[in-house]
């Protein structure tokens, strides 16, 4: 591969006195283009280019708001990989005895980054400079410096030892395909970073469950309410793919249509920016060129709201699509509780998880008006939180496995002591299906013509939208099977029996069809 300049580069001071001035100075060494050199990858098959570090927008706004504990959710390529990689070279050239980290999602991945950005440009310094820093190690995953004893290392965890520095990449991506390295970060890593360290946890979003999304909503509730922050809380950073100058296409050769301008007007609204022609003009290319038009994932990779990056990754995810065509339809609103039989669709899980869907059919339309879930308690717990709801209940959907599960002592199956906690309530067992795709494809099918509320059944929504497949890293693919370790299971299996439920057209005899009730008689 050619590498060549893109610009000239600066040069180095020539007076002893003012070269060591410069070299003391943190903000000169960062802002002056002198000193690294990082590489720029060409566009359209055109050579890399070797250019002088100089923080673009986004990085300089970053440097001006760092804090001991940093979350960044972020559009693609703003550099923010780059910008650590150079800040933790440069800590550990200038400061004894210091230890930075770069955690990424899998070996290769670190090993890519130290190879192109920390060693890059490292031996990239002026030879004058390079010199006065000699190496004691240089590895695949490590630079440790004779001269001061400090050291820049990659790895998938950094549990030992204490971490002054420590970069995690891509958690979000962490979370969604290696849960256990996740928790690794969190129980090994993140503690080994003391009070008065820099710790940076950057990614674009995973969907809306994992441990970076509920960091980035505790920290953005924070941010949002203005509370001061203490060494430990997270200062939140998001850069929308709008906040990038370099993000604009000439808008005379895109066309857009109306309802795509409504989505910019609306982002415009919310976050209150201006995104002019030449912006849409890129998003819109952008979008159909390289996601084939696919709307989830311009709101993945380049998110207009912080809100919008979570919204549902659909790679093995069961429902992600269907969850997405529901939000634009306007499936997902606000449903009120109609004087009508309330209908119950459950599933109970093997360990200790319990479901509960509560919907109602009105002329043919279901909606969802409410949703329950709970852990480690017993069927007495749900059979009071029914009576508790006051709704009038028509029928109590069970899975399959209600008629015969037996649990503990009572030598009864589920239906049947539920039958006993709540006399006069009718049950029903769902049957079973030999395939579970062929329920998956069900409720999808029924999915269509759906209403969900969004307030009551919000926990529900969640579920849906992150119900999703095993990920094997043997295989580096998603298996056919049902992950059961986010919790997900127990929501989604729950109103797949309503949705296998009304496959069989048991749903049409749990409740009377909605009717005007007659006149009063006016001779009475």
């Amino acid at each position: 591969m050619q590498v060549t300049h893109d610009e000239p580069l600066m040069p180095l001071p020539t007076n002893e006195v003012e070269l060591a001035r410069c070299l003391a100075d943190p903000e000169w060494r960062l802002f002056s283009g002198c000193l690294y050199k990082i590489m720029i990858k060409g566009d359209d098959g055109e050579d890399a280019m070797v250019m002088p570090f100089k923080p673009n927008r986004a990085q300089r706004r970053f440097i001006k708001r760092l804090w001991h504990r940093n979350l960044i959710l972020k559009a693609r390529q703003l550099g923010f990989t780059t910008l650590i990689a150079i800040l933790w070279l440069d800590h550990a050239l200038f400061n004894a005895n210091q230890r930075c980290g770069i955690i990424a999602q899998d070996r290769e991945a670190a090993e890519a980054i130290f190879r192109d950005k920390v060693q890059f440009a490292y031996h990239n310094l002026p030879d004058e400079i390079r010199e006065r820093f000699p190496l004691a190690r240089d590895s695949a995953v490590e630079l440790l410096f004779s001269h001061n004893n400090s050291s820049v290392r990659v790895a998938t965890s950094m549990r030992s030892g204490t971490i002054h520095r420590l970069h995690v990449s891509e958690y979000g991506k962490i979370c969604a395909k290696y849960p256990d390295k996740a928790v690794e970060v969190v129980t090994g890593s993140i503690p080994a970073v003391p009070t008065n360290g820099i710790l940076v946890i950057e990614s674009t979003g995973e969907g809306r469950e994992g441990e970076f999304f509920d960091m980035c909503e505790r920290a953005e509730r924070i941010h949002a309410e203005k509370k001061p922050l203490t060494p430990k809380d997270y200062r939140f950073h998001f850069y929308a793919w709008w906040q990038e100058p370099k993000y604009r296409l000439d808008s005379a050769t895109v066309p857009i249509t109306a309802d795509e301008h409504k989505y910019f007007d609306k982002v415009e609204l919310l976050q209150g920016c201006k995104i002019d022609p030449d912006q849409r003009a890129w998003y819109i290319a952008t979008k159909h060129a390289d996601f084939t038009g696919k709307e989830e994932r311009m709101w993945q990779e380049y998110p207009s709201t912080s809100g919008e990056a979570f919204q549902v990754s659909t790679e093995g995810n069961y429902y992600a699509q269907d969850m997405i065509e529901m939000h634009k339809r306007g499936g997902i609103t606000r449903v009120p509780a109609l004087d009508l039989p309330v209908n119950t669709y459950w599933d109970i899980g093997r360990s200790d998880g319990c479901a509960i869907w509560f919907g109602q059919e009105l002329r043919g339309e279901d909606r969802f008006i409410d949703y329950y879930e709970e852990h480690n308690k017993d069927l007495r717990w749900y059979a009071k939180e029914l009576k508790d709801r006051g709704y009038l209940y028509g029928t109590h959907f069970l899975p399959h496995d209600a008629a015969h599960k037996r649990l503990s002592d009572y030598n009864k199956s589920v239906m049947e002591m539920l039958q006993e906690l709540l006399p006069g309530h009718t049950f029903v067992v769902v049957p079973r299906i030999t395939e579970l795709i062929t329920g998956v494809q069900q409720t999808r099918k029924h999915m269509k013509g759906a209403y969900i509320d969004e307030a009551r059944c919000a926990e529900g929504i969640k579920r849906l939208e992150n119900y999703r497949k095993k990920f094997s890293r043997a295989e580096n693919r998603f298996l056919d099977d049902p992950d059961k370790s986010n919790g997900c299971s127990e929501g989604a299996d729950a109103f797949r029996q309503w949705a296998q439920a009304k496959e069989l057209g048991m749903t049409n005899i749990s409740s009377k069809p909605y009717e005007e009730a007659p006149p009063p008689d006016w001779r009475t």
